[in-house]
C-alpha cells in the first residue's frame, strides 16, 4: 500500500515530514507500540475519537456513525489489547464514510481484507479474538480519549505514517508546522554536504 491521505489539511500538512515534527516537540506521540499495519502510508485527519469497554462491539458502530470524509478514528480500547474491534466490516464502513485511517490502542483482526480496503490501519497487532454485540455503559463517542499513552480530543489533528502517529491540538499543529517545513527544505543540502566528503566537524553541530 502507498500514497497519501490529506483531506482538508493545513497548507504544507501534505509535504512535511512528520519525524521531523519530533525535532521541535516532545508530547503528542503515540506510543511506538501503536504502528500502521501496512507500508508506504501517510495520513491526515481531525479525530473521531471512541472509548470501548468491555468488549463492546455496539459501540464501534456508532462511532462509525460518526464519521464523516477525512476523519481518522480513534480507538481506545480502555487498556484491552487482546480483543480486536477493526476488521473486515468495520474496515468497509469506515471506508464508504470517507474516514482517511483507523487508530486503535489495541489489535486488529482481518488483515487481509484489511489490506484490500486500503483503509490505513495502524495497531498494535492482530488478533482472531474480537468484540462482541453486546453494550457497555462506559463506552461512548466523541469525548476525549486516551491512545497510546496521549490524550486526544475530538478534531485534534492526527498524523500517522510508517514511523508511527502524532496528535496535535490545530493550535499546536499551526505552531510547529512551518518550523518542521524550514527544517526539511534545508536538509537535502545538509545530506549534500555529507555525501560530498565535507568533514562532519564542519556540519555537525555539537
Amino acid at each position: 500500500m502507498s500514497g497519501t491521505r490529506v483531506h482538508g489539511a493545513p497548507a504544507g500538512l501534505a509535504a512535511v515530514s512528520y519525524p521531523t515534527i519530533g525535532h521541535f516537540l516532545e508530547d503528542g506521540f503515540l506510543d511506538p507500540g501503536i504502528r500502521s499495519l501496512f507500508d508506504g502510508v501517510k495520513v491526515a485527519g481531525p479525530a473521531v475519537t471512541v472509548r470501548i469497554a468491555g468488549n463492546d462491539a455496539f459501540a464501534m458502530n456508532r462511532a462509525l456513525l460518526s464519521l464523516y470524509p477525512g476523519a481518522v478514528l480513534v480507538v481506545d480500547m480502555s487498556g484491552d489489547h487482546r480483543h480486536a474491534p477493526v476488521g473486515a466490516v468495520t474496515a468497509a464502513a469506515a471506508t464508504s464514510r470517507g474516514a482517511a485511517a483507523v487508530v486503535v490502542d489495541g489489535v486488529a483482526t482481518d488483515i487481509l481484507e484489511l489490506r484490500a480496503t486500503g483503509l490505513p490501519v495502524f495497531a498494535r497487532g492482530t488478533s482472531c479474538l474480537t468484540t462482541k454485540r453486546i453494550h457497555h455503559a462506559l463506552s461512548d463517542v466523541n469525548i476525549p480519549v486516551m491512545c497510546g499513552g496521549v490524550e486526544v480530543h475530538p478534531g485534534d489533528w492526527v498524523l500517522g505514517d510508517d514511523n508511527g502517529v502524532i496528535v496535535l491540538s490545530p493550535a499546536a499543529l499551526e505552531g510547529v508546522l512551518d518550523r518542521a517545513l524550514a527544517s526539511d527544505a534545508a536538509e537535502p543540502a545538509l545530506l549534500a554536504r555529507i555525501a560530498a566528503g565535507e568533514p562532519l566537524e564542519t556540519i555537525l553541530a555539537v
